[in-house]
């Protein structure tokens, strides 16, 4: 039996997750909500490897672990694959959504961003919904890092926004 939520289920509850943390748990030292955040995706992408390769055997390198990422794990969660994969071969894969589900009803203020970047961090710090829109950015890259966590590969996982709603993670395999 698949057991499944609805979409704007999972929304509405990130949404309150961020609000929660930044608002209220958080409210007075807004740095420690991001690593809370973070830490809830992991243990959500933990869960979800261990479900999703419990038929399957250990995978044998970094490569094949990240693919299945990028396929089947992606697959399960957003209804598509990853869009494009890219490595150095050397530890760092980049792993580009270019419709990004969760950030599909976001906006930022197109001032702020150039060529894919944030021109002043101060300056992203007082757009609110610049700000909000990162932090919802923190769950994702914990369930990656917590599957890969799951799947024997340590790593760190870090987020850039191009062009709302398309996403890149970074995926760094610690050694």
């Amino acid at each position: 039996m698949v057991r499944e939520v609805a979409e704007s289920c999972v929304e509405s509850l990130m949404a309150e997750i961020v609000s929660s943390y930044c608002k209220g748990v958080y409210a007075n030292k807004p740095e420690l909500a991001a690593p809370r955040i973070e830490a809830i995706g992991f243990q959500v992408g933990h869960r979800l490897s261990e479900r999703y390769t419990m038929d399957r055997p250990r995978f044998t390198d970094h490569l094949e672990a990240i693919k299945f990422i990028c396929k089947d794990f992606w697959s399960d969660l957003f209804k598509k694959q990853i869009d494009n994969l890219k490595t150095n071969h050397r530890g760092t894969f980049v792993l580009q959504d270019d419709w990004f589900r969760w950030l599909a009803h976001m906006s930022v203020d197109p001032s702020l961003v150039t060529s894919g970047s944030i021109q002043d961090p101060s300056a992203m710090a007082e757009n609110e919904a610049a700000q909000a829109t990162g932090l919802h950015l923190y769950f994702p890259c914990g369930i990656i890092r917590g599957a890969l966590s799951n799947l024997g590969i340590p790593c760190a996982v870090s987020a850039d926004i191009s062009n709302l709603p398309a996403c890149s993670f970074v995926v760094r395999i610690k050694v």
